[in-house]
């Protein structure tokens, strides 16, 4: 039996076991397809999120789904919410139970980290221009660069070199950096003297 297939313009004759063939590509094209847009939509999300999600459209509870794949509640809970990160053996235990394609949980937790990473290197000026005495009572890692961005400045600008300076100064913008020296200007340190006993 014989088949005609239109694409593109071209007509093809085709057996039935070519036309197979030719729908199992057409799926599996439009499988990846779909699956680079379904990585697209939810990249750099913690995968727990897309799980709580996934798991509400289901109407599947966490405790019971947790005891299924042999998980501990709380563990599926803290993943839910974020607070935890997934690991791989989990992800393919939880891609198992719920009919998801092998490994796709553990992509969007490998993207979830390189969003962390990302976003902790666009945060902080360029380390290697700062010397570390500048912060001697604090560990460079540990300081919020946007929290304490008045103390910041206002240390660089008092204890820095000029190309210290400039780097806080480009890392924050010339007005943030302004506007901070300006609010930190306060009274200058007094000694008040007590009243002698008459």
């Amino acid at each position: 039996m014989k088949y005609w297939i239109y694409m593109g313009g071209n007509h093809f004759k085709s057996s039935f076991k070519l036309w197979q063939n030719f729908c199992i590509h057409v799926n599996k094209f439009v499988y990846i397809c779909t699956m680079k847009s379904y990585l697209k939509k939810y990249k750099g999300i913690h995968p727990g999120i897309v799980l709580d999600r996934l798991l509400t459209k289901k109407a599947i509870p966490q405790r019971p789904f947790a005891l299924a794949i042999g998980e501990h509640p709380q563990t599926i809970n803290a993943i839910t919410k974020g607070r935890r990160n997934l690991n791989t053996a989990l992800a393919l235990k939880i891609e198992d139970k719920l009919n998801l394609e092998e490994g796709s949980l553990a992509l969007l937790q490998t993207y979830f980290e390189i969003e962390q990473e990302k976003k902790k290197t666009l945060n902080t000026p360029n380390l290697a221009l700062l010397r570390k005495s500048l912060f001697w009572d604090t560990d460079t890692a540990t300081i919020n660069w946007q929290k304490q961005y008045k103390a910041i400045i206002r240390r660089v600008f008092e204890r820095g070199n000029e190309e210290e300076k400039k780097e806080i100064e480009r890392f924050y913008g010339s007005k943030k950096t302004i506007t901070a020296l300006q609010a930190t200007k306060g009274k200058p340190y007094t000694i008040y003297r007590t009243k002698q006993p008459a």
